[in-house]
């Protein structure tokens, strides 16, 4: 397939449009994504400390990159912790099926 016959779509980065290749079935999440990183764009943009489009892109892209490092942390912790729930869980139920452990309710 060559360049020119694949399927393309135009997203918009602080006001500059810019034509990206990307299948049909992908393009709304890319729209979505574009329109994230635009908005931390503009925000850094906008504090008016970073200037020049690419410094301004790094920093979204570094602040974008912590985001994802925060969230998966948070993530990973999560499953740890439903982990031991789960393996205690276990624990207590083989213990309750252990002989002699089954207390009959009054």
């Amino acid at each position: 397939m060559s360049d020119t016959s694949r399927p393309t779509t135009e997203v918009t980065l602080l006001g500059k449009p810019y034509v990206i290749a990307c299948p049909p079935e992908e393009q709304e999440q890319l729209k979505r994504s574009a329109r994230y990183l635009d908005r931390a764009m503009h925000g850094i943009h906008s504090r008016g400390k970073v200037l020049g489009a690419e410094k301004i892109a790094i920093m979204a892209a570094l602040n974008i990159t912590h985001e994802l490092m925060t969230a998966l942390d948070s993530h990973r912790a999560g499953e740890q912790s439903l982990n031991d729930l789960s393996e205690r869980l276990e624990r207590a139920l083989a213990k309750a099926g252990e002989p002699g452990q089954n207390t009959p309710l009054p």
